[in-house]
């Protein structure tokens, strides 16, 4: 049997539908979910547990990794994984597996719906209509689609599904990944360059790479002085990539054109913040990867990993895959279609929604 704990925060804990624990209980997984606070909740929680499940909880760290004796696997709901100690639990044989699947279509709309909302002006021209302001001329439009060019800055699932999106727009598309090879973006349709030649060449900048140290502001001041002065940001991945108060600078002094963001250095973004005194700017509130399907995407691709780890398989998504891992797994991805939730659906439950 194995063991698993769900271990968020006591305000983030979301309520388990039942057919998870029936999914989970058909395939022998003792599953509990406790809110933990800290390092002394999480011990009493799941110490003795062989997998650890966190949502957005930053209660798994380096120093709480001690406490988890028998964990062999740590699952991350969701994409980043800038609230797991990645290196840490690698070097301590944990696999760390997440669920990009479950967000990466509604994070690729979004992405695409921020650019198209600051070249097509929707939010400054409703303002404007909201304000008894009937005049087309007033905000001209900077930026057009057709033949303009969009760099993703990381080439991994949400960008390679945002590059499809976008061919019908007519767009030339740039793609920047120190892991991507020239034949994977060919086959897409994009071109891989640089991320020199990315930055300067961009009408159009979308960034898709996780939060690492090594990505901390990779956006910064000199990598903004080389972009074009009606050049646009986009970004709907981690906050910390971009060095908030040089695009903030950037933007009042209008070196570069308009930036829309879904995600800040300090979120819940403070009312201080200076990008809310923007116009040059459209903010949403780190909202990219919600829909009416979120739950059920959520629920649904983490019980498939939990269910694979039970089975001895390789989860669909791991994010440490040079892990030596404490139990014997196959060395091929666990052969199943993400559908359980309908088979164990209950009426009220998320899972019996339609799709």
């Amino acid at each position: 049997m194995l063991k698993a704990a769900l271990v968020e925060t006591g305000d983030t804990a979301r309520a388990v539908p039942g057919w998870v624990r029936a999914a989970l209980a058909e395939v022998d997984v003792e599953f509990i979910e406790q809110p933990c606070k800290d390092r002394k909740d999480l011990q009493a929680c799941a110490a003795d547990s062989e997998v650890v499940w966190v949502w957005g909880s930053r209660v798994i760290t380096t120093e709480s990794l001690a406490v988890l004796t028998q964990c062999g696997a740590i699952l991350r709901s969701g994409s980043g994984t800038d609230n797991v100690p990645v290196a840490d639990a690698t070097r301590n044989r944990i696999l760390v597996a997440n669920t990009p699947q479950a967000v990466a279509e509604e994070v690729a709309d979004h992405a695409i719906a921020l650019l198209l909302a600051v070249v097509r002006q929707i939010v400054a021209q409703d303002r404007l209509l909201r304000s008894g302001v009937w005049d087309f001329r007033r905000e001209n439009n900077r930026w057009h689609m057709r033949g303009s060019t969009l760099g993703l800055v990381g080439f991994g699932r949400i960008a390679q599904l945002a590059a499809q999106k976008m061919k019908g727009f007519g767009v030339r598309m740039l793609a920047y990944d120190p892991s991507m090879f020239s034949q994977q973006a060919r086959i897409r349709g994009v071109e891989a360059v640089d991320f020199d030649a990315l930055l300067k060449q961009s009408d159009f900048i979308s960034i898709h790479c996780p939060l690492t140290a090594e990505t901390h502001h990779l956006i910064g001041e000199p990598e903004i002085r080389k972009m074009k002065a009606h050049a646009i940001i986009i970004n709907t991945s981690r906050g910390p990539l971009i060095d908030e108060m040089a695009l903030v600078e950037a933007l009042r002094q209008k070196r570069i054109g308009a930036a829309a963001l879904d995600v800040f250095e300090e979120e819940p973004l403070p009312p201080s913040s200076p990008l809310l005194k923007l116009e040059n700017v459209v903010l949403t509130p780190h909202i990219a990867g919600y829909s009416d399907l979120f739950l059920d995407s959520f629920w649904r691709y983490s019980v498939e990993t939990l269910i694979a780890l039970a089975q001895g398989y390789w989860p669909r998504s791991v994010v440490n895959p040079e892990v030596i891992p404490k139990w014997k797994l196959a060395k091929k991805e666990w052969p199943v279609e993400p559908e359980g939730s309908e088979q164990f659906a209950e009426e009220g439950d998320p899972a019996s929604t339609s799709r």
